[in-house]
């Protein structure tokens, strides 16, 4: 056993660790950005084929965001009720685009185009959601009135559904879209719930598409590896003090890059 563990350290490529330390601590702070700048980090900067890019960050984000949801949830900072609901939907629309990926023949040049064409739009709407976020709450507050319970469940499970489409073809969106879809949706639940609830949602939704990627061959084990060990203590960490920080300056910066390479996806691909 330790011999296995020592032969694991000497393989582990500090690139791809240091990758994983800035993005977990990215997320442990304001609950996004690890499919959206993990994935194209992947793509981008490493050269990784998008299809095995998106299945390895999901499993990547499932065990990092698993990290961060044990913090949260210590910490009393995730509704389980929500998680539940957004789970309800996420995970069976999870397995229907999977199997619709299989059909597809996920080694097809026909599938690359697709991945990365949703991976651009998802980009696009995830920079959207982090910059506009206040000016929508502000507006939504002053021009929707509170919706009725019943109705709050089924939107929930129905943005559920929408985010186990999204993350399955581009594992981004899970975070951003995410939590803009709850700060809409529960007005007045306290920002530190909202994104503690997000995160434990992104580790069913991602751990179910990432199994689901595994079984079409879309992993590489070895990067996987290399980015949990920057991530796992870097989101831990930043869990724990993310209630100390403002994250209004990481989210602008963030939507700034998104959208760079929003056109780098859709324009020079």
């Amino acid at each position: 056993m330790l011999i296995q563990f020592v032969h694991f350290l000497s393989t582990v490529d500090p690139l791809y660790v240091l990758s994983g330390v800035l993005v977990g601590g990215l997320v442990g702070m304001t609950g996004v950005g690890g499919g959206s700048l993990m994935t194209p980090i992947l793509i981008l900067v490493f050269g990784i084929h998008p299809v095995t890019a998106v299945g390895t960050d999901l499993l990547y984000a499932s065990v990092t965001k698993a990290s961060g949801s044990l913090v949260h949830g210590y910490n009393r900072t995730v509704d389980w009720r929500v998680v539940g609901r957004l789970a309800l939907g996420s995970v069976p629309a999870t397995a229907v685009t999977i199997a619709a990926l299989y059909f597809l023949h996920v080694d097809s040049k026909a599938t690359q185009i697709i991945i990365t064409r949703v991976l651009g739009l998802a980009l696009l709407f995830t920079a959207i959601s982090l910059i506009l976020r206040k000016p929508m709450m502000r507006w939504y507050g002053a021009h929707v009135p509170e919706m009725a319970p019943e109705r709050v469940r089924r939107l929930t499970i129905l943005t559920g559904v929408m985010l186990g489409v999204l993350v399955s073809l581009s594992s981004v969106g899970a975070g951003a879209i995410g939590v803009t879809a709850l700060v809409l949706l529960y007005p007045k639940m306290d920002p530190r719930r909202i994104v503690g609830s997000d995160i434990a949602h992104a580790v069913p939704l991602t751990l179910a598409a990432g199994i689901g990627h595994s079984f079409l061959g879309a992993i590489n084990w070895h990067i996987l590896g290399s980015l949990l060990v920057g991530s796992v203590p870097s989101i831990i960490i930043m869990s724990i003090v993310s209630a100390r920080a403002s994250d209004t300056a990481v989210r602008v910066a963030l939507a700034v890059v998104l959208v760079i390479v929003c056109a780098r996806f859709w324009f020079f691909s």
